[in-house]
């Protein structure tokens, strides 16, 4: 009994012993293959590429988001660029009670321009009124075409009577272009209307009473 007691634990020992060896064999770490590295080499080559088509796609992405909302002949929002940004700006002031002003402004003469030295002539006013409106204006503030011949303006932290100064000088300024197309002068100007943003403004509300103004504006100086 004694023999096949020291039999039987000799025989487990050789067991445990083998289970240890077999498992240490199992664990080491084994070199890939030259085919395993050509595999991976391949997966981060392609992962490397595809993040570059990635960046290049959302850049794309972003430029026909901009071009979206931007005038092609004039690089100033369009009317749906403006009055997004017309909207964000104005829940900003409602929420922070800020203030600002908003300009509708018409070019006066334009069609008679186009008509008298053709759309390139009127092309070259327009550029001429934007460069003009962009030499006297914050680059915080925005300028936006609503099309053909009028503009939309955001100007901040600005009271009633500085925005009505401030509009009174942007006339001025366009009153007093002189431009030059194909040997010929021509004269042009520019009528504004003013709504006032504050606290409780609504931004379509706003756009409204800036375009009636710009138009009781244009009245004016004709009369005048």
């Amino acid at each position: 009994m004694k023999k096949t007691s020291k039999a039987s634990a000799s025989t487990a020992v050789k067991r445990k012993a083998s289970r240890r060896k077999t498992t240490s064999v199992a664990l080491a770490p084994t070199r890939p293959t030259a085919p395993q590295r050509d595999i991976a080499a391949d997966a981060r080559s392609t992962i490397r590429r595809l993040k570059t088509r990635l960046a290049a796609a959302q850049a794309r992405i972003a430029d026909l988001e901009a071009s979206a909302d931007t005038d092609f002949l004039l690089g100033v929002l369009n009317r749906r660029g403006f009055e997004r940004e017309l909207r964000r700006s104005v829940a900003y002031i409602r929420r922070y009670h800020a203030n600002g002003a908003l300009f509708v402004l018409d070019v006066d003469r334009l069609k008679p321009i186009n008509d008298a030295f053709g759309h390139a002539a009127g092309d070259a006013v327009l550029k001429a009124v934007v460069a003009a409106l962009s030499r006297h204006v914050r680059s915080s503030d925005l300028i936006g075409r609503l099309g053909g011949d009028e503009f939309a303006l955001l100007l901040w932290n600005l009271s009633e009577t500085d925005a009505r100064a401030k509009a009174s000088a942007l006339e001025e300024t366009i009153d007093g272009l002189t431009l030059t197309f194909r040997g010929r002068a021509i004269a042009t100007g520019a009528s504004i209307g003013i709504a006032i943003l504050g606290p409780h403004a609504d931004a379509g509300t706003a756009l409204e009473q800036a375009d009636c103004a710009m138009y009781v504006r244009k009245a004016q100086r004709r009369g005048s």
